[in-house]
This record gives structure tokens, sequence and C-alpha cells, in this order.
């Protein structure tokens, strides 16, 4: 349980090659020893809640940021995002909406939800793997949250 209750950024992708390009962009800066990956939505409100199967986790122990997919299985990235945004416990955890969605109506939901920032995956593989880097070291060094 000790390395869940480390856990800086919070990953949520249902895509394998994405979540996998993600994690190597963190590596390469430094900044992906305490990553948790989910595949949907609801395993990543467990973890945020501590409820199913990690019920009884510490719930003091919160990432530093989410990065959260829209589509996603189970339940949306949207979804996950009001969920965690109306809650007193995990509304001030900075969330990223990382995904290919450039549909305006995602975009505004998402700023009416209280997301922290809208990015739209590049295709380019380089670019990429630079705009998750950028956004983990802002995310992780830069930003200032309340504790």
């Amino acid at each position: 349980m000790e390395k869940l209750n480390e856990v800086e950024i919070l990953l949520v992708e249902d895509n394998p090659y994405d979540a996998e390009l993600t994690l190597r962009a963190l590596k390469k800066k430094g900044l992906a020893n305490k990553v948790l990956a989910f595949p949907d939505g609801v395993e990543a409100l467990d973890f945020l809640f501590a409820t199913g199967t990690y019920a009884g986790r510490n719930l003091a122990a919160r990432p530093k940021v989410i990065f959260l997919d829209l589509k996603l299985p189970k339940i949306n990235g949207l979804e996950v995002l009001q969920k965690i945004k109306d809650d007193d416990r995990t509304k001030t955890i900075p969330v990223v909406i990382l995904t290919s969605s450039q549909e305006e109506s995602d975009i505004v939901r998402s700023y009416n939800l209280g997301v922290n920032s809208y990015m739209v995956k590049p295709v380019d593989f380089d670019k990429f793997f630079q705009v998750v880097q950028e956004i983990g070291l802002y995310w992780l060094l830069l930003n200032k949250v309340p504790n």
C-alpha cells in the first residue's frame, strides 16, 4: 500500500499506446517514479475515493495532478471530472484533460466542470512526447496547490 500513498501523477488512459508513450515521456524527464495508470474511469474513481479494490487506502495521500482522457470505457472522462470536482476531498486536485477530442462542446463542458487545463494530444510522436514532458514539469514542479 505504501506505493499507493506516494502517487504524484494519476494517468487515466484507455489506449495502451498513448499510456505507454505518456509514461516514457515522463520517465525521460525523471517524472515517472510515482505514476499510477488506470485504463478506465471506474478504477480511477475507486482509487481516488478509496472504494472497491482500493477500500481502506489512505485518502489523505492524493496525486499532485490527474491526466485524464475523455473517451474512456465504463464511465467517460467528463463524468470522472465531474465526480472529482464535485467532491470536497478531491476538488482541488488539478485535472488536465489529455485527449484527441477537439470538439468545442467537450472543451466548454470540461471548463464548466472545473478542469484546470485542456490539451489535445498531438498526432506527431515527437510533439506528443514534448507536450507530455512540458505538462508534467509544469504541474509537478511549478504549480502550487493548497494542502
